[in-house]
C-alpha cells in the first residue's frame, strides 16, 4: 500500500495548564515542550509508523523547526524528498494548550503550510500517479486540497479527508470525490448545520461522500456507509486520557492503513479505535504515535468488543 499523504507540517509547542486558558485570564506555568507535529506530517508519521510505503507533499521553512521536522518523520520511514523549503517563511507552528483531563486547543500559525498549491503538486504530479490512497486535512489551503482530492479521484485512488480545521467556506464539489471523511462531532456540526448527529451524518452521504466515520471521544467513533443504512457505533478502549493531540490524525491514518489493503470498514475502524486509544494515553503529537507491534501488543489486552 503506497499513501500519499499532502498536508501540514507544524512545530508544537505543546504547554500543559491546569485548566484552558479563556478570554482575559493569565495562567502560570513551566512545563513547554516543542514537538513535531501538524495533521499532515502527523497522519504520514502515523502510516509510516504503521508500516506502509508513505510520501509527504506540503512545505517547511528554511529553519531549525523544518530540519526538526523532517528528522522526526525520517524515524517512520517516511519519504519526504518532495517537500518544498521556503526560503521567505518560516515553519507553520501550533500552540497547544493541553489541560488536566487531556482536552486542548490549538492555535496555528500557518508558515509555510500556506504556500502548498495547484503548482506545487502539479510539479509533484508523478508522485500522485504512483499512490494508492491520498489522505487531506485542511491546515493548507482549501483550493488546494480541492485541487488534490479532484485530481486523485479523476486518477482513481482512495480519497480520505479529515475536514479539520473547518475552513470558513467548504468547497461543496469536493465531497463527490471523498470516499471516506472523518469529522469529530463538532466539525460535522460546522459542516452541516446540523445539531443532530443522524441528520449531519445523512447530509454528507447526500452530497455525495461515500462514507461517514465520526468520532465521538470516549464513545468512539460512528459510521455510515449509505443513505439507507443504520448508522454503527464502535466503541474505543477505555485508558487514561493524557493528551489528544494527534489522536484524530493517527485514527484517520490507521483506518486508512486497514481500509486500504482490503479489511471490511467495521473492522478498520475498530483498529483505528485501539490506535487513538494508545495516542491519547500519552503525551504529544508524534512521540505519542504507535507501531504495528505496540498496537497489536495493545490489542492482546482488549476483548471482543475492540477487535
Amino acid at each position: 500500500m503506497k499513501i500519499l499523504v499532502v498536508g501540514s507540517l507544524n512545530i508544537d509547542f505543546r504547554i500543559e495548564v491546569h485548566h484552558l486558558v479563556t478570554d482575559g485570564e493569565t495562567e502560570k506555568t513551566d512545563k513547554l515542550e516543542l514537538i513535531p507535529g501538524g495533521k499532515g506530517a502527523n497522519q504520514a508519521f502515523a502510516s509510516g509508523k504503521l508500516g506502509n510505503q508513505t510520501v509527504l507533499l506540503g512545505a517547511v521553512g528554511n529553519d531549525s523547526y523544518g530540519k526538526i521536522l523532517c528528522n522526526s518523520l525520517r524515524t517512520a520511514n517516511v519519504d519526504i524528498s518532495h517537500l518544498a523549503v521556503c526560503d521567505t517563511v518560516s515553519t507553520g507552528i501550533a500552540v497547544i494548550q493541553v489541560d488536566r483531563k487531556g482536552n486542548n486547543s490549538i492555535i496555528v500559525v500557518s508558515g509555510a503550510n500556506a504556500t502548498v498549491s495547484a503548482e506545487y503538486i502539479d510539479k509533484n504530479i508523478d508522485v500522485l500517479k504512483q499512490s494508492d490512497m491520498v489522505l487531506l486535512q485542511m491546515e493548507i489551503p482549501v483550493e488546494t486540497v480541492l485541487y488534490v482530492a479532484r485530481l486523485a479521484k479523476e486518477m482513481g485512488k482512495i480519497v480520505v479527508l479529515d475536514p479539520s480545521p473547518v475552513p470558513a467556506v467548504m468547497p461543496h464539489e469536493i465531497y463527490k470525490y471523498i470516499d471516506y471523511i472523518k469529522p469529530n462531532e463538532t466539525e460535522l456540526k460546522m459542516l452541516t448545520d446540523e445539531r443532530d448527529l443522524e441528520k449531519g451524518m445523512g447530509k454528507l452521504i447526500s452530497y455525495g461522500v461515500g462514507c461517514v466515520i465520526v468520532t465521538v471521544g470516549r464513545n468512539g467513533a460512528k459510521v455510515l456507509k449509505a443513505a439507507s443504512d443504520t448508522i454503527v457505533t464502535y466503541p474505543t478502549p477505555d485508558v487514561p486520557i493524557v493528551d489528544t493531540t494527534a489522536a484524530g490524525d493517527s485514527f484517520l491514518a490507521a483506518f486508512a492503513t486497514e481500509v486500504g489493503t482490503g479489511m471490511e470498514v467495521e473492522k478498520a475502524v475498530k483498529y483505528a479505535n485501539v490506535v487513538g486509544a494508545i495516542v491519547v494515553s500519552k503525551k504529544g503529537a508524534q512521540t505519542s504515535i504507535p507501531d504495528r507491534k505496540e498496537v497489536a501488543d495493545f490489542t492482546e489486552t482488549l476483548d471482543e468488543r475492540f477487535i
